[in-house]
């Protein structure tokens, strides 16, 4: 197999790869002067590797802390490569190359990087990207018995429409505890659900025990694009007209979809916005700078992102033609086709947070407070202020040109986001302003004041709750894995900088000659 060794030595060279959510335009450039020169490698992996090495080296945001990713760590082809043989496969290459430095997040040690992956099926990146997986319908979670036992059972949070789930009946609040025969333990439930069709055993749970009902459903897994605009509505409540809008993922293709929802909720005359993010894990950050700029309006052309690389990218960006300003994000009036934003103009938002609402939401959060007041009614979320990008096999590390032989890509880390008064690093979540636990004895109707959830945030506008009201429904029941259907998704709890517009980046690559 043919693949490109990575040179070593010191070079300035521009090379394209493809991003989303810039404010650069989607025209790429061809030239390709001072781009290594091919080479021929008799290990099939040892050419992947020579690839992953040189994107971490390029790109990586924690390069600093990974000292074989220095500039002048191998002083010749050689060495490096007798340095990524130790690795066995590509995948423990990546890890081999990921910063193990730990930080202090909520009080406890976890890992700087968590979040970058690598993958050896672009293709289906792409697509869960673009919101499309594999899917039954069932959107569920899980939770630990209230005996305090080993065992677990799931719930369902949503039943999404036009699938399996939704024809047998399933509906959010339904909880089970078995797949095909086996009981969901600590032990299984991150592979439970492996395969394409199940048989999920429903049961009965109360504060004190789980129960099954002697009901069971079979249901198929089939591709699926997900909306994730799962409600958007007007609710007038204590004579206010109240806009919720219940949104799981930042997804691009539906850009236009959440330009709608928002254009249905000014005709509609809504003066105060719910923002429900509980279970969105993050996405894209074109989309989720649209949204601030639809809750908003007032704010274009100010800055809503400052983006933070590693210190040979920072250099780079800082000295080009634009300076500073290629490093930041602002607010816009239009989304990426050209559509006028469809703004709110509001001075508050409310929304609506939990141990699963992660990155691309968080963003949305930090990235107002500067300007409006923002309401977190729910718990404490993720932690996840850094973004990634898709580097492929290829000249440039764009999608185009990539290596024909395989569909190994990266998604590293590579910057982190602030916001305009500096803020960042919040590994450790960010906090509510008024607590409120989900619990699965009382789901409620989304949407509708029946959802206990919706129900405390819509006190709070109306002024019939306060932030000393405390947490609600909380029982036995309610201890909450923080684990659900979109964990096994490449793209779960990821801010990403994806495929639709192209971006130059002027980088230092090593080259010696042989």
């Amino acid at each position: 197999m043919k693949a490109k060794t990575l040179k070593l030595g010191i070079l300035l060279f521009s090379f394209l790869f493809i991003l989303s959510c810039s404010s650069g335009d989607d025209t790429p450039e061809t030239d390709q002067t001072n781009q290594p020169d091919p080479d021929v490698i008799d290990n099939p992996d040892q050419g992947i590797d020579a690839f992953i090495w040189g994107g971490m080296n390029a790109a990586y945001l924690y390069k600093a802390n990974v000292s074989n990713l220095a500039n002048d760590k191998f002083a010749t082809d050689q060495e490096l490569f007798e340095f990524l043989s130790d690795f066995s496969s590509p995948e423990e290459t990546f890890q081999g190359l990921r910063s193990n430095r730990k930080i202090t997040a909520g009080g406890r040690l976890v890992d700087e990087d968590q979040f970058s992956f690598i993958v050896d099926d672009y293709v289906a990146l792409e697509q869960s990207f673009s919101g499309v997986s594999k899917s039954n319908g069932m959107d569920y979670s899980f939770a630990q018995y209230p005996d305090g036992s080993r065992n677990i059972y799931g719930f369902i949070r949503y039943v999404l429409p036009g699938t399996d789930a939704e024809a047998k009946g399933l509906k959010r609040g339904d909880v089970f505890n078995t797949v095909n025969g086996v009981q969901i333990t600590f032990d299984n439930y991150r592979s439970v659900f492996s395969g394409e069709t199940h048989t999920i055993g429903l049961a009965v749970l109360t504060n004190a025990s789980v129960n099954s009902n002697g009901e069971s459903v079979s249901l198929t897994e089939v591709e699926y694009t997900e909306n994730p605009i799962l409600v958007a509505k007007t609710i007038d409540y204590s004579g206010i007209k109240i806009g919720y809008i219940m949104y799981n993922s930042f997804v691009g293709d539906f850009d236009v979809q959440l330009n709608d929802a928002f254009g249905q909720l000014k005709a509609e005359g809504a003066t105060e916005l719910i923002l429900d993010l509980r279970y969105n894990g993050g996405g894209l950050v074109r989309t989720a700078i649209d949204m601030a700029s639809m809750i908003t309006g007032q704010f274009n052309g100010e800055i809503f992102l400052k983006e933070l690389w590693n210190a040979d990218l920072q250099a780079q960006f800082s000295s080009g033609a634009e300076g500073e300003e290629a490093l930041i994000n602002r607010f816009r009036n239009k989304i990426h086709t050209g559509a006028p934003i469809n703004s709110l103009n509001l001075p508050k938002l409310h929304v609506l947070t939990s141990g699963n609402t992660a990155s691309a939401s968080e963003l949305i959060i930090n990235g107002l407070k500067p300007y409006i007041e923002v309401i977190q009614i729910g718990t404490t979320t993720v932690g996840k202020y850094q973004a990634s990008v898709t580097l492929y096999d290829s000249e440039g590390f764009g999608r185009t040109g990539a290596n024909p032989d395989h569909t190994y890509a990266i998604q590293p880390l590579v910057f982190k986001s602030a916001n305009a008064n500096d803020v960042t690093d919040y590994a450790g979540g960010l906090f509510p302003d008024v607590d409120f636990s989900e619990s699965p004895t009382d789901m409620g109707v989304l949407g509708e004041e029946s959802d206990p959830f919706l129900k405390t945030a819509l006190d709070y506008i109306a002024g019939i709750a306060t932030a000393t009201t405390g947490t609600r429904n909380k029982s036995a029941a309610t201890e909450i894995i923080n684990w659900d259907r979109k964990s096994a998704l490449p793209t779960y709890q990821r801010m990403y900088k994806g495929n639709s517009e192209i971006v130059k980046l002027k980088l230092n690559q090593r080259l010696l000659d042989q």
